[in-house]
């Protein structure tokens, strides 16, 4: 039987404890239950905030028991506040089984937003943000990253990534060798600390940059500007591409679509391949 309770998905600071949110302090006082990536962590943050819930530690390595424990208090009727070290839960970050657990038991899932390092990155990045594409971290080896970047080639969307601090160099070597030296990308550092950084250019100019400002320690979100001329397709080159998908495979509607509009065939089938990764 499904109980009245209520699992909270709660976002904490990224940095800054003055971003935490008023709602979020009461949820968080109020609740039967923290579920924190690591409560040790989540433990000053709580303190500051004279927040005394139980907490107990749900991550990525939490197997079936630990996720069945939660999931046994919301049906007894405990409400339950998930947490992430910093940030907005689920947004790389652990979470996704528990939330489709309890939503798929009948149980409410109530989100409690506040700050989300990708949208606090975007809003300070220049870059469009219309439309944009996360995709989180990327690969740790050279080679399977050059791969994973390779199929974003043509990509018309503004793109965000996660990255660890000691790959920051690497990663932008790997992004000038695949995007080339013109394409305009952000370092977004420590967003809300004290040495927040936020540095934008052109590729060719970005890492030469990190080195000698000695940007490899802190938190990265790094965002990169989307394909321009693949971005550059007009309103009505997209609208007759999208009704010709709905009747053909995507390789015809591409090619129909660039006899129709005058469009290179290449740019519109790889936008209709961009339109096939979630955001």
């Amino acid at each position: 039987m499904v109980s009245d309770a209520i699992l909270y998905v709660v976002a904490t600071p990224i940095g800054n404890l003055g971003d935490m949110v008023p709602r979020a302090v009461n949820i968080l006082q109020s609740v039967d239950l923290i579920a924190a990536e690591d409560t040790r962590h989540s433990r000053r943050l709580l303190d500051h905030f004279d927040i005394h819930t139980r907490c107990v530690a749900y991550h990525d390595h939490s197997g079936p028991a630990e996720l069945a424990t939660l999931l046994a208090d919301l049906n007894a009727g405990r409400s339950i506040a998930l947490i992430s070290d910093a940030g907005t839960p689920l947004v790389s970050d652990p979470g996704y089984r528990l939330v489709d657990a309890a939503l798929s038991a009948g149980i409410k899932v109530v989100p409690i937003p506040g700050s989300c390092a990708v949208i606090a990155a975007l809003s300070a990045a220049g870059l469009p943000t219309d439309r944009f594409v996360f995709e989180g971290f990327l690969p740790a080896k050279m080679q399977a990253r050059r791969q994973r970047l390779e199929l974003l080639l043509h990509e018309p969307r503004t793109m965000v990534f996660y990255e660890a601090p000691h790959r920051l160099l690497e990663t932008l070597s790997d992004f000038e060798f695949v995007f080339g030296a013109a394409r305009v990308a952000v370092v977004a550092r420590e967003l809300t600390k004290l040495h927040e950084t936020i540095h934008r250019a052109p590729l060719g100019e970005l890492h030469a940059w990190a080195v000698a400002t000695n940007q490899g320690r802190g938190e990265c979100v790094l965002l990169l500007q989307g394909d321009p001329d693949v971005a550059a397709l007009d309103a009505d080159s997209e609208r007759v591409l999208r009704l010709l998908l709905e009747e053909l495979p995507l390789k015809q509607a591409a090619a129909l679509a660039a006899k129709i509009t005058g469009q290179k065939k290449n740019e519109l089938y790889q936008l209709a391949l961009s339109w096939q990764k979630p955001v």
